[in-house]
């Protein structure tokens, strides 16, 4: 590596083929994979792990100490997975006693200026549009999308293949393969077109619309929804996410904002 207008700390584990814009800063103990480009005035702080085939854009400060004022020092990272590209003046900050980690999955689309804080594990194929805002220790599933400039709650859980409108306040958690929207934020029905572009064919979306006709149209309260899709729904991987998501929720899922209900049966 020979890049006289970068500063690149001898002890950074860096790729031969990655390449380093002028004036970036990678400091120690950082590692970062093969064919990664990282572009001009990008500063990559200790703690960092950057996958292959990466581009970092300007501007972006990676694994800088999270802004939690119980942190104390402790030895903490961030990881960037393979193929993920990361927008100008985006701020990922490294992780705290929580998770030790702050994770961003592979194949993932960080746009401009969003702020990811400490202790947050993002999936893979995960999309933050420009100004997406996560408070620390939120937990992201795979193929999700946020839409811009909305603001997510710290500890909040959002499932895979979810899709939240922009400008959104994400202040519960989001169950799998739903779109969510309006203020306050609610369930907006199943995100369908996004599961035909990832291969769900029309029975499988099907069976995911009767699961949300019993969580959010039937007329249950959450907890009776949960104990009838259990017993009268065929078990199927689609049909345990949603529990799993649902029993392991902490600040409770968003509620639904069809204004529509059915008679229970």
């Amino acid at each position: 590596m020979n890049q006289p207008l970068a500063y690149i700390h001898p002890e950074a584990k860096v790729a031969q083929n990655v390449v380093i814009e002028p004036f970036s800063t990678i400091s120690k103990d950082v590692i970062i994979g093969e064919g990664t480009w990282i572009g001009p005035n990008v500063t990559i702080m200790e703690g960092a792990r950057i996958g292959k085939n990466c581009k970092i854009f300007p501007g972006a400060v990676i694994a800088a100490e999270p802004q939690d004022l119980k942190f104390d020092g402790e030895y903490t990272t961030v990881e960037i997975g393979d193929n993920t590209t990361i927008r100008e003046c985006v701020t990922i900050n490294r992780g705290t006693t929580d998770k030790y980690k702050t994770v961003v999955g592979k194949n993932c689309l960080i746009m401009a200026y969003v702020h990811i804080a400490h202790d947050c594990i993002i999936g893979d194929h995960v999309i933050l549009a420009n100004s997406v805002q996560l408070a620390g220790h939120i937990d992201i599933g795979d193929h999700v999308f946020i839409g811009g400039t909305s603001a997510v709650h710290q500890f909040v859980k959002i499932g895979v293949h979810a899709m939240i409108a922009g400008g959104s306040l994400v202040r519960k958690d989001v169950p799998p393969f739903i779109k969510a929207a309006r203020e306050p934020l609610s369930y907006s029905g199943v995100n369908s077109i996004g599961l035909r572009r990832r291969g769900f064919d029309n029975e499988k979306i099907t069976e995911i619309q009767n699961i949300y006709r019993y969580l959010y149209l039937k007329g249950y309260n959450f907890s009776d929804a949960q104990n009838a899709i259990e017993l009268d729904l065929t078990a199927t991987p689609e049909r345990d996410e949603v529990l799993f998501f649902l029993k392991k929720s902490e600040r409770g899922i968003i509620k639904n904002g069809l204004n529509k209900s059915e008679p229970k049966q």
